[in-house]
């Protein structure tokens, strides 16, 4: 008979405090295991679950509460992080071109000599 260590998983949840209970809801029902919660971070307890799998179902996660815009998803061995993008400005892009003379007519006014 071989015995198999049991090896948990974590989730880093960096700044997402406030979403632990949402993302611990969402692992217990697509991955049906159980999760503990320890400090900030989620810890999975499962044998079969691989780290890639974990990543993108929190990936997904991360997705439908439209929290891409502001978090990534990384693996770093057997923890999973929820990462914040530096530097975010959603400020208005400068227009690449402007029209010189925008108040000009563009079209020529054609004299005919009768």
């Amino acid at each position: 008979m071989v015995f198999r260590l049991k090896t948990n998983l974590h989730v880093d949840l960096g700044d997402l405090q406030n979403e632990k209970e949402r993302l611990s809801l969402f692992l217990h029902q697509k991955l049906k295991v159980n999760i503990t919660s320890n400090l900030n971070k989620l810890v999975v307890d499962s044998d079969a679950l691989s780290p890639k799998e974990l990543e993108r179902i929190v990936n997904k996660f991360v997705y439908h509460q439209n929290l891409n815009s502001t978090h990534w998803v990384s693996l770093e061995g057997r923890v999973v992080k929820i990462n914040t993008f530096k530097n975010i400005s959603h400020a208005k892009k400068p227009e690449k071109y402007k029209k010189k003379n925008a108040g000009a007519s563009s079209t020529i006014t054609q004299s005919w000599g009768l």
